[in-house]
């Protein structure tokens, strides 16, 4: 809505409430009066009087909703305005106008207070603002139930505070009202985190009940991102992950199946070649990754992903037949010609992220091979430089931590700064990094 048509409402509103009333009570006489005076308490008094003598009272219903909303309390606006539109439609257009009134009133509200927690450095202070925000949306959702700016804004407050558990609610409601893509990826997202984040509990405890727990996100992650499949085919964030949680549950061949229709239909589209190519890498089958991060290749030349997971896939590739090697005792030079195969993919990669301490490693692993010392010691080196002074954002979620770091040498419970946590250990970057609620808050060097 213009502003200029909501400074209209507000005057017209305002108006509406001290004119055009015919035959009243002595109670809604004096409502009226006090509300002119803002002594809302004793017009809602005599209102309660006015509405008790005459429960048919549309007028004075009407107007008790909106000396509550005066007064800031939503619900009790609601009740009076439902009780009165029960009665008649008589002041249909006012409490609609008032509603609108009201919730950009509580939207705006809850933006303002959303990035003013985001703007604090004091984690209190920060969650101060985030509680109230908070209580801003869901006051305007109230007011304005279909309005999936609401959810998703409500949606983004929990997130940023830590509670990714609590933003489902709101994500649902937004998907529901406008299946927005958005809803989608963040919902799959943070299903698929909890049930990582169970799998690291199942990995420190051995609670089968955690391991189910984590079976379970991953189904509700499935079923969302299936959803949002349908609507957004060509989302490469919401496929990844579908992808990724298939995998999880056990159902790589229908991940494999679901992916290969996809290229069928659509053999140009790159993401679906991606995607097909990172389920065949997973199960080894590297003759048909190679083939689709080629293709995917030859359709974007710069698509990074692609040019990473196809040097990943000779890397294995090479590896997987040195093993066999090793086993028949039988050697040929198939392994080196892979791993030959990988060092531009690799280079390429490091040309577009010189910061990525696993490629540098790896690129050094591979030079070993290929017996390409001075290089390999180069990569190792430069790998070595980058984590020791390895850098870890507060605010990471558990997925970014290990997409950036990998996967710790070993987690374990712990207290940090009077928070219980978990203690993800990193030996080679030399770094504790502490994780609670799904998310980094804080790290210390290990001596």
């Amino acid at each position: 809505m213009q502003k200029t048509n909501i400074l209209l409402v507000i005057g017209l509103l305002t108006g509406l409430v001290f004119s055009g009333f015919q035959c009243s009570s002595s109670e809604l006489t004096s409502a009226r009066l006090y509300i002119q005076q803002k002594n809302y308490q004793k017009a809602i008094d005599v209102l309660h009087k006015d509405v008790q003598k005459n429960p048919k009272s549309d007028e004075g219903w009407y107007l008790m909703g909106f000396t509550y909303g005066e007064m800031g309390k939503m619900d009790s606006l609601l009740i009076g305005y439902d009780n009165s539109l029960a009665v008649s439609n008589k002041f249909e257009k006012e409490i609609n106008d008032s509603k609108t009134v009201y919730w950009v009133n509580k939207f705006n509200t809850g933006v303002n207070l959303f990035q003013r927690g985001n703007k604090t450095s004091d984690a209190d202070s920060a969650k101060i603002f985030y509680d109230k925000s908070i209580d801003a949306f869901n006051s305007a959702a109230m007011l304005e139930p279909d309005s999936a700016d609401t959810y998703k804004n409500m949606a983004f407050v929990y997130m940023s505070s830590g509670r990714n558990k609590e933003a489902i609610k709101p994500f649902k409601q937004l998907v529901q009202l406008k299946q927005e893509i958005d809803g989608y990826r963040y919902l799959g997202d943070i299903y698929y985190s909890l049930g990582n984040e169970k799998n690291s509990d199942y990995a420190l405890s051995g609670d089968i009940e955690d391991s189910l727990e984590a079976q379970e996100y991953y189904t509700d992650a499935i079923n969302i991102l299936e959803e949002g499949a349908k609507n957004y085919p060509n989302d490469g964030d919401i496929l990844k992950t579908l992808s990724a949680s298939y995998i999880l549950v056990g159902k790589q061949d229908v991940a494999l199946a679901s992916f290969k229709s996809l290229v069928d239909r659509e053999p140009d589209n790159k993401i679906f070649r991606y995607n097909y190519g990172v389920l065949l890498l997973e199960s080894n089958d590297f003759t048909g990754a190679e083939e689709q991060f080629l293709k995917a290749l030859e359709i974007d030349p710069d698509y990074e992903s692609a040019t990473y997971n196809l040097g990943i896939t000779y890397v294995k590739w090479g590896t997987a037949l040195k093993i066999t090697e090793e086993e028949t005792e039988q050697y040929t030079d198939e392994d080196i010609e892979k791993y030959e195969l990988a060092v531009p993919y690799l280079e390429k990669i490091i040309e577009q992220d010189s910061q990525n301490t696993e490629i540098w490693e790896m690129l050094g692993k591979v030079y070993t091979l290929l017996n390409l010392q001075d290089k390999a010691m180069d990569a190792f080196n430069k790998a070595d430089e980058l984590r020791s002074v390895a850098t870890v954002s507060i605010g990471w979620t558990e997925s970014e931590l290990t997409e950036k770091l990998g996967k710790p040498e070993q987690i374990v419970e712990t207290v940090f700064e009077n928070v219980n946590a978990k203690q993800y250990i990193y030996n080679d970057y030399k770094l504790y990094v502490y994780v609670s609620n799904g998310k980094v808050i804080g790290y210390t060097s290990i001596k």
